[in-house]
């Protein structure tokens, strides 16, 4: 029997880091949750001895029915009939088996039956989930739409769609439309309220994971003679109350397993969430930046399986006498393929953990007022996920997609053909750096955090950190590679062109972005040795990138941004 967390030790390693001590306290309100229901944590032990069981669950379902009901999910794929989604029927099968296992619902409170995790240990479940089919976690994943119910709505919509949530229905965000994108200030679909306090909905909604869901939650254009954001609500839209039909499933690369759907409301019966007018400006930022944490988690799996695909391959396949796991050529592709994806892992980890922090202080501030140094580190913690969050995002789907595509060229001709997993792998993971957020956006959103110095701050607080003399090498090269992006930054700056700064952007988020995931696996080795390979190439790698852009904005004028423009 495979099981997809016990396979994996390094899961425990982030599980079980230092700052985790602290979480669940905050989380357990010290454990005082232990006095209303028997199976609330009595301390820390016990809740991590919580978390590695209910974690053992996920990989057992993962190894043994998710995973191997991959291809033929990816084959039959989902349906329309008569307006409604049928699910693949290992799909169907899929969902059966997490229902029953009680992982719906991870995150929420215990009193709407959840099970109270923290973010971390629920987006180590999806880091699993999306090992075993990545197009799956997009069904089970979405459960993270009841945090929003959680933080925004009123006691009786958390009572009556969380609970249900937990229970294991099904939930979606719909957002983007036909014309409204990445633009979603341009989102059209017309809300009207009536004299009993609901809302009825009419419009279009497409690209809509899951859209045939149990309980969605709606953008859409509340205020009347409004174009911009601040004419947008948030709804509640329960599929029970009917007025949603989906047109079609779009035909898509991969993710075949998860239907993107195209959605007409008619008359739709919905709730508001929240406060109008906060639809975009507030709901949807806290939506998107969970949903960008969901994607970090599923490129890492996509990472972990393209790297362990690669590698089972490089081992058993022989050429010129010998296995080509033994040729230079690729042991180098492998050891890169490791780095990228513990340096993604690294980072993911890292953000869960610092979102973790602050979003318990916002509910412990719904319940009494917190002191000053509670304030304090809400804000700290808030302004280290908003900047590690596009990071993972952007940064752990581009290396998603690099070691997919390494995967396949160590099989050759074989990575090609449908006979081995990696081909669905491919296109599973090229969505990863699109959807929820381009890469591109990711940067736009990271950008200011280069400019206002979080980043480096971040980095020179790992840097005070005590390491092992064995590790001080590694340590001194970082120190050089952050002198060589504070100049790089301030050359930038110094020039005062918003079109220079935009040009470079990519440039300097990516210096930073490899510096942090470097420092993280430096302090990954620190704690646990297997870690020192690793870093050392991960260091290799991210010396090689700081010194090419540093180059290439040392030596560039702004005059010459000009010549990139296509005409």
């Amino acid at each position: 029997m495979a099981n997809f967390y016990t396979d994996n030790p390094d899961l425990r390693h982030h599980l079980t880091h230092p700052l985790m001590e602290k979480i669940v306290a905050l989380k357990e309100r010290n454990y005082t949750d232990a006095e209303k229901f028997d199976y609330a944590p009595l301390d820390y032990a016990d809740a991590q001895d919580s978390y590695d069981k209910v974690l053992e669950i996920v990989g057992e379902i993962c190894g043994d029915i998710i995973a191997p009901n991959a291809e033929d999910v990816d084959h039959q794929g989902p349906r329309v009939e008569n307006g409604r989604v049928i699910y693949a029927d290992k799909t169907q099968e899929n969902l059966e088996a997490c229902r029953k296992a009680g992982l719906m619902g991870m995150a929420m409170p215990r009193r709407y039956g959840g099970l109270n995790f923290p973010i971390t240990p629920y987006i180590m479940a999806a880091d699993i989930v999306s090992r075993a089919d990545t197009g799956f976690e997009n069904l089970w994943g979405l459960q993270d739409c009841a945090e929003t119910i959680y933080e925004f709505a009123d006691e009786a919509q958390k009572e009556k769609f969380i609970t249900r949530v937990c229970q294991g229905e099904t939930m979606s965000m719909d957002l983007t439309e036909p014309d409204a994108g990445s633009d979603l200030q341009s989102v059209m679909l017309k809300a009207t309220e009536q004299p009993d306090g609901t809302w009825l909905l009419n419009g279009v909604k497409r690209f809509i994971t899951n859209g045939d869901s149990d309980i969605h939650l709606v953008l859409a254009r509340s205020e009347a003679g409004t174009k911009d954001g601040r004419g947008l609500s948030m709804f509640i839209y329960d599929k029970r109350d009917g007025g949603v039909n989906v047109r079609r499933i779009e035909n898509k690369m991969g993710i075949k397993g998860s239907p993107t759907c195209e959605l007409t409301y008619k008359n739709a019966k919905a709730v508001l969430c929240g406060s109008r007018r906060l639809g975009l400006i507030k709901y949807v930022m806290a939506l998107m930046n969970g949903a960008r944490l969901g994607i970090a988690a599923q490129s890492v799996g996509v990472s972990e399986l393209a790297y362990r695909e690669a590698l089972a391959y490089a081992r058993d396949r022989k050429q010129f006498g010998k296995a080509i796991i033994e040729f230079p050529a690729v042991y180098e592709m492998l050891s890169v393929m490791k780095a990228k994806l513990d340096a993604s892992r690294s980072l993911l980890y890292a953000c869960a953990r610092y979102v973790d922090i602050y979003k318990i202080y916002d509910d412990l501030a719904k319940e009494r007022s917190l002191t000053p140094e509670e304030r304090k580190e809400s804000k700290y913690y808030s302004r280290l996920a908003d900047a590690l969050t596009p990071l993972a995002k952007g940064m752990g789907s581009e290396y998603c997609n690099q070691n997919a595509y390494d995967c396949i060229q160590i099989h050759g001709g074989s990575g090609f053909m449908k006979d081995y997993a990696c081909e669905r792998l491919y296109r599973d993971a090229r969505i990863t750096s699109i959807y929820e957020g381009t890469t591109q956006l990711q940067v736009v959103a990271a950008i200011r955090h280069v400019t206002t110095g979080t980043y480096l701050n971040l980095i020179n607080e790992y840097n005070s950190e005590e390491i092992k003399p064995e590790l001080q090498s590694l340590k001194d090269r970082l120190v050089a590679m952050t002198e060589r992006y504070a100049k790089a930054v301030e050359a930038v700056t110094a020039v005062e062109d918003s079109a220079y700064g935009d040009f470079m952007a990519r440039r300097l988020v990516e210096m930073a972005g490899v510096i942090v995931m470097s420092y993280l696996l430096l302090l990954d080795a620190n704690r646990n040795e297997s870690f020192k390979r690793s870093a050392e190439i991960y260091t290799n790698l991210a010396e090689a990138e700081v010194c090419k852009h540093a180059d290439f904005i040392a030596n560039f004028k702004p005059a010459e941004v000009e010549i990139y423009k296509v005409d």
